[in-house]
């Protein structure tokens, strides 16, 4: 939402293009500089950082609108993207002790009354994405104050249950490793292998073996030899990988034993 007129629209009428008691929640994962991040958001009247994430619209599926949510918080599209768990305690999207009922009257001028749509008990189908910190330009709304990276060893106090969907997102994530190779859009389009090692590293918590781990890539034809190799300094130039895009394709679609 981009302005109070669009805010208004949502709170007063959002039940018309909107399922009431249906929302996404995304945990969005990004890379860089050897450690794993976290996208939040600060809602202006929520006192706690939440995970981005929404009412699911009439008109798309789950998955489009956990796209949808991704895209406009991170401003990139096609992200790889996967439903890990549903969310549906009674009480789980409670707002009390968190919820500045003043300052959100103050901000629209609008109330709460008991029969509005939005007050129901909903159920949040989650969704975890990997995406590109450095071209990812994260975008907080009308509503909100801030959308920010946070290492994941160094997240802030999260609102409702929503440490819980990290905590399930990391492991969802950390066990999809072993199947399918979720990280090309972590690395630039030629990389080394100690710097795909250490992707594989920071995503799966864990050392792997210098040799058998890229031999293990290789053999399955997911990377392949470039004829050109990095010069650092006075060091051993290592040489050059890029991913085999029609082998990183299908094994996406199909899936792989990859570490």
């Amino acid at each position: 939402m981009e302005t109070l007129e669009d805010l208004k629209h949502f709170f007063e009428q959002g039940y018309i293009d909107y399922r009431p008691n249906l929302t996404v929640d995304c945990a969005i994962f990004g890379y860089h500089g050897g450690e794993l991040k976290l996208l939040l958001v600060k809602n202006k009247v929520i006192t706690k950082w939440c995970l981005p994430g929404g009412f699911v619209k009439k008109t798309e599926n789950l998955y489009k609108a956990a796209a949808r949510t991704t895209e406009e918080r991170t401003g990139i599209g096609n992200l790889f993207l996967k439903q890990f768990k549903t969310f549906g305690n009674p009480g789980r999207n409670s707002s009390q002790g968190i919820f500045d009922e003043e300052k959100f009257y103050e901000l629209t001028g609008l109330k709460f009354e008991d029969d509005n749509w939005l007050l129901g008990e909903t159920v949040s189908v989650a969704f975890y994405a990997i995406t590109d910190i450095v071209h990812s330009q994260p975008k907080a709304d009308f509503i909100s104050s801030e959308c920010r990276w946070f290492s994941i060893n160094e997240l802030p106090e999260l609102g409702f249950d929503h440490a819980e969907m990290v905590r399930e997102a990391l492991f969802s994530m950390r066990i999809d490793l072993y199947h399918f190779p979720i990280g090309k859009t972590l690395l630039q389009p030629k990389f080394t292998l100690k710097e795909i090692k250490l992707l594989y590293e920071v995503l799966s918590g864990k050392k792997l073996n210098p040799t058998n781990f890229p031999n293990k890539l290789i053999s399955l034809k997911l990377i392949s030899r470039l004829e050109e190799k990095k010069h650092i300094g006075a060091h051993r130039a290592p040489t050059y990988y890029q991913f085999n895009g029609e082998v990183y394709e299908k094994a996406l679609v199909e899936g792989l034993v990859l570490v």
